[in-house]
C-alpha cells in the first residue's frame, strides 16, 4: 500500500485527493474543493491571468501542507483546459514544480478522457452503451466505455466557465443568451460525437463538479452529502426543473442556494446547460452521479512514480510554505 496525493488543477477548481493505493483500489483519506477560477479571461486572452494564478497558488500552498501531514509520499498535479489552452500554461507548471515539488503532467484532452475514465473505473464494470460525461469549466469529456473498455472518446471544447463567458452574460441570463448556449453546445455535439456512439448509447454516469452540485440541489439537502450524491439518479426532468430554477434568479441568489458553493454558482447555469444538451442529445432520461472521477485516476497514476531520491530538490526549491 502506497499513500499519494492527486492535485487537478482544473479550470473552475483546484481539488486535492490523498489516499491509499492498494492493489488498484482508492481509499479517501482526505478530499478538497476550492473554486480558484484560474480559466478565468483565458478564452479571450490565451494567457493566465495573475489573480487567478494568486488564488491557486495559495490554495496549493495550503494543500502542500495538508498533504505532507498526512504522509503523502507522492504527488501528482495534473492540469487540463485552461493551461494547455494558456500561452503562459507551461510556464506556470514548471514554476509548480519548483515552488511546491509537485510532479505535474499536462494534459491533452484525450489524457484527460481517458485519466477520468480510469477514475470511474477504478472500482467498477461499466454496461455496454455507457457513455461517461465529464463537465468541467473549459471543456468537456465525453467517453463512451463497455466491458471491454474504452469504444469511443472526445474532449469539446467548452465547460461552464467557457460557455458562461462566451454567452451569458446578464444577470440573470436572458432567454435568448440561454438559447443561443445551448444551440453552441448541440452544435459542438452533432459535429464531435460519432454516429455509432450517440445511436448506441443506453445510459449515462456524469462526474465532476458541476453535476455532483446540480444533484446535491434536486436532492434538497442543506448540507452537501458526498455519500447521497454517489450513485444518485438525476433524472432529465430533475435536471430542467434545476437549470430552470438556478437561471431564473441572479447571482446574488444562487450565491444562498443550499448546499452549492457560493463560488461555483458563477458558472452553475453554463454547466445545467451543458448537461441538459448532453442527455437530450443521447435522448437519455437519467443521468447516474459518480463521486469517482479524473483525481482518483490522478490517484493511480501518482501510485506509479518512482520515488523521488532523498536531497533530490533544487536548491531554493519548495520555498513558498
Amino acid at each position: 500500500m502506497s499513500r499519494v496525493a492527486a492535485v487537478d488543477l482544473g479550470t473552475n477548481s483546484t481539488r486535492l485527493l490523498v489516499a491509499d493505493i492498494e492493489d488498484g483500489r482508492v481509499s479517501d483519506v482526505d478530499r478538497e474543493t476550492r473554486i480558484t477560477r484560474l480559466g478565468e479571461g483565458v478564452d479571450e486572452r490565451r494567457r493566465l491571468l495573475p489573480v487567478p494564478v494568486a488564488r491557486v497558488r495559495n490554495v496549493l500552498s495550503d494543500y502542500r501542507k495538508t498533504l505532507e501531514s498526512l504522509g503523502a509520499e507522492r504527488t501528482l498535479l495534473i492540469a487540463t483546459s485552461a493551461v494547455r489552452d494558456a500561452e503562459n500554461g507551461e510556464a506556470f507548471l514548471g514554476e509548480i514544480e519548483w515552488s511546491y515539488g509537485f510532479k505535474t503532467r499536462l494534459l491533452s484532452g484525450h489524457d484527460e478522457a481517458m485519466l477520468m475514465f480510469r477514475g470511474v473505473t477504478a472500482e467498477r464494470e461499466l454496461r455496454d452503451g455507457t457513455v461517461i460525461v465529464d463537465i468541467g469549466g473549459g471543456s468537456t469529456e465525453l467517453v463512451a466505455g463497455a466491458t471491454d473498455g474504452v469504444r469511443w472518446h472526445d474532449s469539446i471544447d467548452i465547460g461552464s466557465v467557457r460557455l458562461t463567458e462566451r454567452f451569458l452574460h446578464s444577470d440573470p441570463p436572458t432567454k435568448e443568451e440561454l438559447t443561443a448556449a445551448a444551440a453552441a453546445v448541440r452544435t459542438l455535439l452533432s459535429e464531435r460525437v460519432p454516429g455509432e456512439a450517440h445511436n448506441d448509447t443506453h445510459s449515462a454516469i456524469g462526474v465532476a463538479g458541476t453535476l455532483t452540485s446540480i444533484a446535491a440541489l434536486a436532492l434538497g439537502v442543506e448540507q452537501y452529502d458526498r455519500d447521497r450524491v454517489h450513485g444518485f439518479e438525476l433524472t432529465a426532468k430533475a435536471l430542467k426543473e434545476q437549470l430552470q430554477r438556478l437561471a431564473a434568479v441572479p447571482l446574488t441568489e444562487r450565491r444562498n442556494m443550499r448546499p452549492l458553493d457560493p463560488d461555483r454558482a458563477p458558472v452553475i447555469v453554463g454547466g445545467a446547460v451543458i448537461a441538459r444538451e448532453v442527455l437530450d442529445f443521447f435522448g437519455l432520461e437519467t443521468l447516474e452521479i459518480s463521486e469517482r472521477d479524473i483525481l482518483d485516476g490522478a490517484a493511480l497514476a501518482a501510485a506509479e512514480l518512482a520515488e523521488e531520491e532523498e536531497g533530490a530538490a533544487p536548491p531554493g526549491a519548495y520555498t513558498c510554505c
